[in-house]
């Protein structure tokens, strides 16, 4: 198979990261009998610097014309890049959301998983994290608050702001499908997250989501308010497998699951639209004080290109043999700096990325 790739580098430690996927990629690639066809373009802080904007209408007819998009990280310092001095239109996050809305992007999945190597690292008490935990976390990603009307004026010598939360039927049914589909290949369950008991977009929220559960009688849905999901995140984190919400809600919580892993240095995650077509890219961010350091960890950017095998390619057997892969490195103790403990073996980007491919089978 020809896999056709649009790559973005980014700012900060994604072109070392990109790199090191590329690399796995290419060995795969090999093992399998594909053919990697990759096309870099550039978006956020590296267009700004050449193109005096974070996302060009060529970029996107690049990404529109690939078969799926890999991206490492981009935006850099807020407080002392030039980036930041500009109007928010023209920062680097504003091209990923351009991006996202030009491509449709509007199902991200998120997964947040709890290493058995990496148990000591999560910041929850031992009883909690030695039960492990594997969720999916699928966010609406171009709906809601922040994609909204939004406004600030002066209104009798003070100034309002207003934000506005809109959600339409098919935005909602078109996410929660996407849930469903997940979990049936997973473990069955699904938790909508909405805050019914106060919003009215929240009702709607939960009205469509239990009807397109009637579609799915072997998933089964419960509906959970957001802060008690927050809670429950740290509580009993075992208890989910996909968590369907909204985009904000979606936001917030992913994060927070990322952080009870103890290591975002290992989480991926995926942007798709309603075809096979999606966005790859690690949920970390740049990290610009260590840019060109080679100690950055490259592994949530290789699970990243593990996830767009599976679902953009249905190349199943390649993802797991990366997942795989990972999976033994880090029982030989391997470690980048961000995940280093007492007794490991302290390695590079570049060894790490190395050490991935060599056990590609």
């Amino acid at each position: 198979m020809i896999l056709n790739i649009a790559c973005i580098g980014g700012d900060g430690i994604g072109p070392e990261i990109m790199a090191e996927a590329k690399k796995v990629l290419d060995k795969v690639a090999a093992t399998y009998g594909h053919e990697m066809k990759y096309t870099d373009v550039l978006m956020g802080g590296a267009s700004i610097d050449v193109h005096g904007i974070p996302l060009t209408d060529e970029t996107i007819d690049i990404c529109k014309a690939s078969d799926a998009v890999l991206m490492a990280s981009i935006g850099g310092n807020t407080s002392t890049s030039p980036w930041y001095k500009l109007e928010p239109s023209k920062r680097p996050e504003a091209g990923l959301l351009k991006l996202r809305k030009s491509l449709n992007l509007f199902a991200n999945l998120r997964p947040a998983v709890l290493y058995p190597q990496l148990r000591g690292a999560c910041p929850l008490k031992e009883e909690i994290s030695a039960a492990g935990f594997d969720m999916m976390i699928m966010r609406e990603l171009t709906g809601g608050l922040y994609f909204g009307e939004r406004q600030t004026v002066e209104v009798d010598g003070e100034l309002k702001a207003t934000d506005t939360l809109t959600y339409s039927e098919s935005e909602i049914r078109r996410i929660a499908i996407k849930g469903f589909e997940i979990a049936k290949v997973r473990r069955k369950k699904v938790t909508s997250v909405d805050k019914a008991n106060v919003l009215d977009s929240s009702r709607l929220w939960r009205k469509v989501v239990e009807e397109v559960a009637k579609d799915y009688p072997e998933v089964t849905l419960e509906h959970m308010l957001v802060d008690n999901c927050a809670m429950q995140l740290v509580k009993d984190p075992a208890q989910f497998d996909v968590i369907l919400t909204e985009n904000m809600f979606g936001d917030i919580l992913s994060d927070e699951a990322s952080m009870v892993t103890g290591s975002i240095g290992m989480l991926a995650s995926a942007s798709m639209n309603d075809t096979k077509f999606g966005l790859y890219e690690p949920s970390h961010g740049s990290a610009p004080d260590i840019a060109g350091m080679n100690i950055a960890n490259p592994l949530a950017t290789i699970l990243s290109a593990a996830m767009m095998l599976k679902y953009s390619f249905d190349l199943h057997k390649e993802a797991a043999a990366i997942e795989a892969a990972i999976d033994q490195v880090l029982t030989e103790n391997y470690r980048t700096v961000d995940i280093m403990s007492d007794g490991m073996e302290k390695v590079s980007c570049s060894g790490m990325g190395d050490l991935v491919a060599e056990r590609i089978k």
